[in-house]
Order: structure tokens, then sequence, then C-alpha cells
């Protein structure tokens, strides 16, 4: 990103664990992590540093929430959350005043503001997350999240038994957790699968659409033919 916006102030310092300069830093925790689906957190925890929390898939329908989150910044989208990506809608939480500020300049000049009917679109569809959240203990209602989550489960629990009725690809193991927000024990159950291909196919991308399943490879690590979005 800092190449291409051509930044005089900021350059790509590279992976944050391997980060080791005395000097100001921005890093980027995405939790959970895309593409393997872990939860992860700041490991750089230097002086002088600003972290931004990208928390796209931090919903109980992908994962357990177990604890209450409190960051300095901290960003959603109504993407991954409701799934209506076509809004191209995301919001921050920001505790810092005039760091909020300078980020909505940012977006005024960046992209000449925010289209007004994608607001309104996205503005409807949390109220009506909110408001079935609210009517599900009145009127016994099924809770989006709750639908997300058993829709999730079942699709998971289909592509698990595909995979494991042959030898040829694997996927990560995920331990379970109590959801403080479902009030249940949760699974860890992804938006997408990180897959892996075992035994002698050393092109797992080129394999799987030569079988016309769409994928895209880990084009960044060491293991990029190997596994597979």
């Amino acid at each position: 990103m800092t190449d291409y916006q051509k930044s005089g102030l900021y350059k790509w310092g590279g992976d944050a664990e391997s980060f080791d300069k005395d000097e100001p830093y921005i890093e980027l925790v995405t939790s959970p992590n895309n593409p393997d689906g872990y939860i992860r957190k700041s490991i750089v925890n230097r002086n002088q540093g600003l972290l931004v929390h990208d928390l796209a898939y931090y919903w109980p329908q992908y994962t357990p929430i177990s604890s209450a989150t409190d960051y300095d910044l901290t960003l959603f989208t109504v993407s991954k959350s409701t799934g209506h990506a076509g809004m191209r809608i995301g919001w921050a939480l920001v505790k810092d005043r005039e760091v909020a500020k300078k980020m909505t300049k940012f977006i005024e000049l960046n992209t000449i503001g925010v289209s007004k009917d994608s607001q309104l679109r996205a503005a409807k569809v949390l109220k009506t997350v909110s408001d079935c959240e609210e009517e599900k203990s009145e009127n016994g209602v099924e809770s989006f999240f709750k639908y997300s989550y058993r829709m999730m489960e079942q699709r998971w629990k289909l592509l698990r038994e595909a995979v494991d009725s042959g030898d040829l690809f694997s996927l990560p193991k995920f331990s379970s957790a109590f959801c403080t927000f479902l009030n249940q024990e949760s699974e860890t159950q992804p938006a997408f699968a990180w897959l892996k291909c075992e035994g002698d196919i050393e092109d797992c991308e080129s394999f799987l659409r030569g079988h016309k399943i769409l994928t895209r490879g880990d084009r960044l690590s060491t293991i990029q033919t190997k596994q597979q979005q």
C-alpha cells in the first residue's frame, strides 16, 4: 500500500516478526488472520508504535468472541460482517480524535466522499441486524449471527467430510472456545478455507483450476504452491 501511494512519509518495513528497528512504526494486526483463520496479536511491542487492528472477520459466525476489544484503532467492514461486499462500506473505531479527523480527511480526498446510497443501505442492514438481536429474546426469532453460525457450521462440516474422504488435501485444525456473544462453546469456521495439497501435487492452484475449482494461491509464502484459499 505504501509503495502504491508513493508516500514519502511511510515505507513498507517488512514482516512484523522480523522488524527490529528502534524507530516509529505502524503494525497492522489482522485477526482472525486471512487466510489461515487464526487469532493474531501484536508482536513488535516497541516504543513509538501505532497499532491498527483489522477485525474484518471478528464476528461470532466465524470465530468465538472470547474477549472484548479495546484497541486504539480498529477496522471493520460490512462485506465480512453481513456479506454485503457490493456496498464497499467499512468503518473504524478510533480513540484519538485527531487521528480520526485525519482519516476522515484522507477518505474525502482519496475517494471524493463515500456513496450516499451505500451509506443508507449499510445503515439499514446494520439496523436490521441490531433489531434482530433485540427481537430474539422477545419473539423467539433466531438472530442473524446465530443463523449465520449455523450455516457456516453446516458448510464446514460438508467441506471437512469431502477433504477427509481422500488423502489429497488437508485443512487447518481449530480449537473451540466459549463465545460470550452467542453464549455457547463455538468452533472457529472462517469465511475462507486454507487448503493444503498433500502428496505429489506441487502446484495446488493449477491442480484445482484444472478441475474447474476457482482458487487463489499464497504467492508470498515459502509454501505458496502447496496452499490455497
